[in-house]
């Protein structure tokens, strides 16, 4: 257990971000250990921005062409070659150039074939709604699913979009470690999911609630890219529960030119990584809510957490890394409106490259001299190359 200091106290702020949501009491999750600020702590040291450019901290390859108005358009940071766009061989063609022809029904059918999945559902843009969630089969090729920039998959404001687990038995082992292998991969790429909600989902023996609205994956590695998520939701409440839009669970993902906008759970209310790594590359996180209340451990009668508005990273060894990325106007009813980054063991990385984060509210604590953000980690961390932090 531990505790934390090196804290700015927001408790001015409390009621207004308390008045931003509407908060219901839900059954939590299971999970990790992140927890809130309780007074002798000892928290990582901020760091110093010493302004350098981005190019010192990624492979210096091409950036990938953006995807009309998704990510950041100010974001120059080159993108490691693992994190590109995959390209399509022989894909599988959901629809037959109608929109009636896209149904959820055939995404679903898709997703657990496995292997690369494009639409023609005609020359408009189309939302196709899952009425169930597309799972991915662990022994069957990896997932590649490009909606081509025109295709909107929902899932309704009722159910999670798509589901990966690699130590679920319905979607078959493949190893003995199943909690530690690096397969499969799934890659989303041009591409918007809405209204995905996963409050009350849970699958594998466990039966566990464990957030991700639109996304979750546990095992394996997931690669996002040119895509947007917006108005997708997990539990409101409750300690270790997160991700309102993507979660990840002892698995690596990369986001790319991609945007996140009003996603909202108890933590991390547009991605929550417990045991999991972020590189986040051009993309833009804002208006995004984590509406839990009172903190891990939990405080006096409150049902759990509200911590990271966009971002939640908790676990061991584990990085985030942002690259030309914009954070703005997301808000934590309890701490790091933008980020909330524990790393238990203090062997975790973070650091911040040609990045702004601004206007993100921190209800009640914060790191000092580093607005938005809470971090526990080794001192030296975060480690910040011309970023910019505002209140």
């Amino acid at each position: 257990m531990h505790v934390h200091q090196s804290l700015v106290p927001r408790g001015s702020r409390v009621a207004l971000a308390l008045a931003t949501f509407s908060l219901s009491v839900l059954a939590a999750c299971g999970g990790g250990g992140g927890e809130g600020p309780t007074a002798g702590s000892n928290s990582g040291n901020a760091a110093v921005s010493d302004g350098s450019s981005s190019n010192a901290a990624v492979p210096t390859v091409p950036t990938v062409p953006p995807l009309a108005g998704v990510g950041n358009a100010q974001g120059r940071c080159a993108v490691p070659l693992a994190a590109q766009p995959a390209v399509l061989a022989n894909p599988r063609v959901i629809g037959t150039g109608t929109p009636a022809s896209c149904t959820g029904d055939a995404v679903v059918a898709a997703v657990a074939q496995g292997g690369a999945i494009s639409f023609n559902c005609g020359p408009d843009p189309v939302t196709i709604t899952l009425n169930r969630t597309a799972k991915v089969f662990n022994n069957r090729p990896d997932v590649v699913l490009d909606g081509g920039g025109k295709v909107t998959l929902s899932g309704g404001g009722r159910v999670r979009i798509l589901y990966q687990n690699t130590c679920d038995q319905a979607q078959v082992w493949t190893s003995a470690e199943c909690d530690k292998q690096t397969s499969p991969q799934l890659t989303l790429q041009n591409i918007h999911f809405e209204q995905g909600n996963s409050i009350g989902q849970g699958y594998g023996l466990e039966r566990q609630v464990y957030g991700g609205g639109a996304v979750y994956v546990r095992g394996g590695q997931l690669r996002v890219v040119n895509s947007r998520f917006s108005g997708n939701q997990c539990e409101s409440v409750g300690p270790d529960v997160g991700g309102g839009a993507v979660r990840v669970f002892g698995a690596n993902a990369s986001i790319v030119n991609s945007t996140f906008t009003g996603n909202r759970c108890s933590n991390g209310g547009a991605l929550s990584g417990l045991g999991g790594s972020y590189s986040v590359y051009n993309s833009t996180l804002a208006g995004n809510q984590a509406t839990g209340r009172g903190q891990n451990p939990i405080i006096g009668n409150n049902p759990g957490e509200g911590s990271g508005g966009a971002i939640y990273n908790d676990g061991n060894f584990l990085n985030l890394q942002l690259c030309g990325t914009e954070v703005r106007e997301n808000t934590a009813v309890e701490g790091g409106g933008a980020i909330f980054y524990v790393s238990n063991d203090r062997t975790g990385l973070m650091s911040l490259t040609d990045s702004v984060l601004t206007g993100n509210l921190s209800g009640t604590f914060e790191t000092a001299g580093l607005p938005g953000i809470f971090i526990l980690a080794a001192p030296g961390q975060p480690v910040l190359r011309g970023t910019r932090l505002s209140p």
